[in-house]
């Protein structure tokens, strides 16, 4: 069987054919949502309650897309669960048999929602805004071919340093460059045994190497660090107290803290992964129409316009990002991803981490 490799950015021309075509959450979603105007407007058919969504992505942005959503349908409200991407996978494979969230949204990329396909935990929605959207364009994936997930913006998976510490000159520029002596107990990043982040990390160097070469990268990279948190952000705020000098993060990020006055900055490594970071609807969620809605939310020009104040690059071309980086700018970096092999090998890849470094 020949594999199917993936690049997995989305170029401005992909954009221009299947962006949200400046929508608003009030013309995005099926009609069984009963869904009002995104500005509240004559109000929602009827009330769509309580909505749980389950998010790793930063706690302050998923709570303004919640207080946003709230604002757009009157007599809604979202409880945002916090924690990273495998905890929460964990809690929804344990929550199976009475499921209490209806949205996941976010995870390092979609590797984990590929993952989770056939794990019985997300449902496919198909929101009529964008229902033209292919799956793949040009060797680009873009959404589930099935609709179980839907990419919501792109990452960049990369370096963030301390500017105080690090000068530009020195900062690595390659994968390679982590294991530079220099960077013995400077470096942090996340616990892969816990964070969608650290997992992407993991899963693209293995393939990149090879699984033997791979697992003799990390045991000299892990050699280096001076700690391995379980949240995805947390080694980028290490940096930007000083308490880490580089840390492995997706850029946005380091944006954000950047944006904040913090002295950080952040370096796109010669190959890495650019990857769509998506949406799903939980399996037989509580409340099904809410989750849909939201869904709809997330990908319409006023969600999208929340997730680019927050550094993020939106799949969205009716919205433009705070963020430095273009699309065009990251494509030349991005790195071929093999999905066949990383929904085999996902649950294995995390399992000997453990074994290995835990």
């Amino acid at each position: 069987m020949v594999k199917k490799w993936l690049n997995v950015v989305a170029t401005a021309a992909l954009l221009s054919t299947v962006a949200v075509a400046g929508c608003s959450s009030g013309d995005t979603g099926s009609s069984s949502t009963g869904q009002g105007e995104a500005g509240g407007g004559s109000g929602a058919a009827k009330e769509l309650g309580q909505i749980a969504l389950y998010s790793p992505e930063t706690p302050d942005m998923t709570k303004e897309i919640g207080q946003n959503f709230e604002k757009a349908f009157k007599g809604s409200t979202v409880n945002i669960q916090y924690a990273g991407t495998n905890v929460l996978v964990n809690k929804m494979i344990a929550e199976k048999d009475n499921p209490m969230g209806d949205v996941w949204y976010g995870g390092g990329g979609f590797l984990p929602f590929e993952s989770a396909k056939d794990k019985d935990i997300i449902t496919a929605y198909t929101p009529e805004a964008i229902k033209d959207w292919p799956e793949v364009r040009d060797g680009i994936k873009i959404r589930d071919k099935d609709w179980k997930w839907i990419g919501a913006e792109v990452f960049v998976l990369g370096f963030v340093y301390n500017t105080d510490l690090v000068k530009p000159e020195e900062a690595p520029k390659r994968w390679d460059d982590l294991l530079d002596p220099k960077w013995k107990g400077k470096l942090q990043m996340p616990n892969p045994a816990a964070s969608g982040t650290a997992t992407l990390t993991v899963l693209s160097q293995l393939m990149e190497r090879g699984e033997e070469p791979g697992w003799e990268y990390f045991k000299k990279l892990v050699d280096q660090m001076s700690a391995m948190p379980d949240s995805g952000s947390a080694p980028g705020k290490a940096v930007a107290k000083g308490e880490a000098h580089v840390a492995i993060a997706f850029d946005f990020m380091a944006y954000e803290m950047k944006a904040k006055g913090e002295k950080v900055d952040f370096i796109v490594p010669e190959k890495t992964p650019v990857i769509v970071n998506p949406v799903s609807l939980v399996q037989d969620g509580p409340n099904p129409d809410g989750g849909k809605a939201l869904i709809d939310y997330l990908l319409s020009k006023e969600g999208q316009q929340t997730l680019a104040n927050w550094y993020h690059i939106p799949i969205s071309k009716e919205v433009e990002s705070k963020t430095p980086l273009t699309l065009e700018k990251v494509i030349p970096h991005a790195q071929e991803l093999d999905v066949d092999w990383v929904v085999q090998n996902y649950d294995r890849v995390r399992n000997e981490w453990r074994q290995k470094f835990q």
